[in-house]
């Protein structure tokens, strides 16, 4: 299927020429939310590039607690790391906000970066902004309270989005942050206190994004500006324009099927 236009902000970086060695192999496909991509141990059968929603990227311990690595949405891909070989995957792949993505079969998007130069190249931007993104998180994990830590994590979100009222429970962030249900529950009561969140109820969470931000260490900001620059770079070789809302969607990613990693 040849696309007139996708908003997956790394694809939008590839030459016509080289973008047309993927477009007739991608499907567009519906992400519900809750769906597991990938599951730690699985092989990794696709890549998955989201024009919308957002995939937090999970740890899962031997002792069946788990905590979230990184996020990803328009700016990345998740499986698409299957290019240095098959392997099964390291992480646990959650669709947190409903979205839509164009999906490859790894071995058809091997098979692409083998022969372009700019889909290495965008691999590498890819590789490096969640490099920068895991980085950063290590030392927000170790350096900064989790009150701070909920808040970044919840702007991260909230600029995949592109909405205050993010689709999370408490539950969903207890798992994102490795920590206590009851210490998510102390933590949004501060920052409703604070005017940060207005409401957490069924399933959503309504923020104020100026207040949450007061609340939050500056490794948001940091993610946020580093992602920006790796992408101004690239502005002038950008060839895809926004596509209509209402493309077709062949296929849908619900909760039980995986195969994809980072």
């Amino acid at each position: 299927m040849v696309f007139s236009g996708i908003r997956n902000r790394l694809l939008a970086t590839l030459p016509p020429s080289d973008f047309e060695l993927l477009a007739p192999e991608l499907e567009t496909v519906a992400l519900d939310h809750d769906a597991v991509l990938s599951r730690a141990g699985d092989q990794i059968k696709h890549v998955f590039f989201p024009d919308s929603g957002a995939i937090s990227l999970m740890i899962d311990m031997a002792d069946g607690s788990t905590a979230a690595t990184a996020l990803v949405g328009r700016d990345g891909a998740v499986g698409i790391l299957s290019v240095l070989g098959p392997s099964p995957s390291d992480i646990t792949a959650i669709v947190r906000a409903d979205g839509i993505a164009s999906r490859i079969a790894a071995s058809r998007f091997h098979a692409a970066f083998q022969r372009s130069p700019a889909i290495r190249h965008a691999v590498q931007s890819h590789v490096r902004a969640m490099l920068m993104q895991l980085q950063l998180g290590s030392a927000c994990n170790a350096l900064h309270p989790v009150g701070a830590r909920m808040a970044r994590w919840l702007l991260q979100l909230r600029d995949q989005i592109d909405h205050d009222v993010l689709p999370l429970t408490q539950q969903s962030l207890s798992q994102i942050l490795g920590a206590r249900r009851t210490t998510v529950t102390l933590l949004m009561r501060n920052l409703r206190a604070s005017g940060a969140i207005r409401s957490d109820r069924r399933g959503q969470i309504e923020i104020d994004r100026s207040r949450l931000a007061a609340a939050a260490c500056e490794c948001h900001g940091t993610m946020r500006q580093q992602v920006e620059e790796i992408f101004s770079m690239k502005t002038a070789r950008s060839r895809v324009t926004a596509m209509p809302d209402d493309r077709h969607v062949s296929g849908r990613i619900s909760g039980g099927e995986s195969g994809a990693a980072v």
